[in-house]
C-alpha cells in the first residue's frame, strides 16, 4: 500500500480549543468561552473589531500543535495565549484553508491569507536562546490564518471546524 500523508482520519475531530481577545491594542490576551462575531467586523470587543487595515485582520487563527511543537523545541511551557491570535485550532491544517469557505459552529468565514509572524509575535515568544527574528523565522509559513467573517453568530470553545464544500473566492 502506498503511503499517504495528511489525510485526516474521518473520527478525527477539528475543533476550536481556545478562543482569546485583547481589547486594545497591546494588552494581554484574555480567554473566551465564546465570543460573538458579526460579519464584515470581527469579534465584538476585540482590538481589531470593524478595521480593514489589512485583508481578514479581524479574525485570525493559529494552530494549538505549531505552537505546542515551538514551546517544545525550546523547553517551554505552552501558553498558546502566547500566539496573538483569536482562535487556537486542534487537527486543522489551516494554510489549507487559504481562499476556502469553511464553518465554526454557526459562523461562516472565509480563509483570506495566512496570517505570518511579525516582530512583535517574535518579541513575546523570544529567549536568550532564540531572538525575535529567529521566533519568525522559525512560524513562517506556520503562524495561522487570517480570515473573514461572511456570516456572523456565535463561536464557542470547542465548536467543530469544516469545510465548506465546493466554496471559495
Amino acid at each position: 500500500h502506498p503511503m499517504i500523508f495528511n489525510v485526516k482520519p474521518e473520527n478525527a475531530s477539528m475543533a476550536i480549543e481556545r478562543i482569546y481577545i485583547s481589547p486594545v491594542k497591546g494588552s494581554s490576551q484574555v480567554e473566551q468561552a465564546a465570543v460573538t462575531v458579526v460579519a464584515g467586523f470581527g469579534i465584538d470587543g476585540d482590538r481589531y473589531f470593524g478595521c480593514a487595515d489589512e485583508p481578514g485582520q479581524s479574525l485570525s487563527l493559529i494552530e494549538a500543535e505549531e505552537m505546542e511543537a515551538f514551546f517544545r523545541e525550546h523547553g517551554r511551557e505552552a501558553d498558546l495565549s502566547l500566539s496573538r491570535r483569536n482562535l487556537v485550532t486542534r487537527g486543522v491544517r489551516l494554510n489549507a484553508l487559504v481562499g476556502k469557505v469553511f464553518t465554526i459552529g454557526e459562523v461562516q468565514l472565509r480563509g483570506v491569507e495566512l496570517c505570518e509572524p511579525c516582530l512583535g509575535l517574535g518579541k513575546i515568544l523570544s529567549t536568550p536562546a532564540i531572538s525575535p527574528t529567529g521566533v519568525v523565522d522559525r512560524f513562517l509559513h506556520r503562524a495561522g490564518l487570517r480570515a473573514e467573517v461572511i456570516s456572523g453568530g456565535v463561536i464557542a470553545r470547542g465548536a467543530e471546524v469544516r469545510v465548506v464544500p465546493g466554496a471559495g473566492m
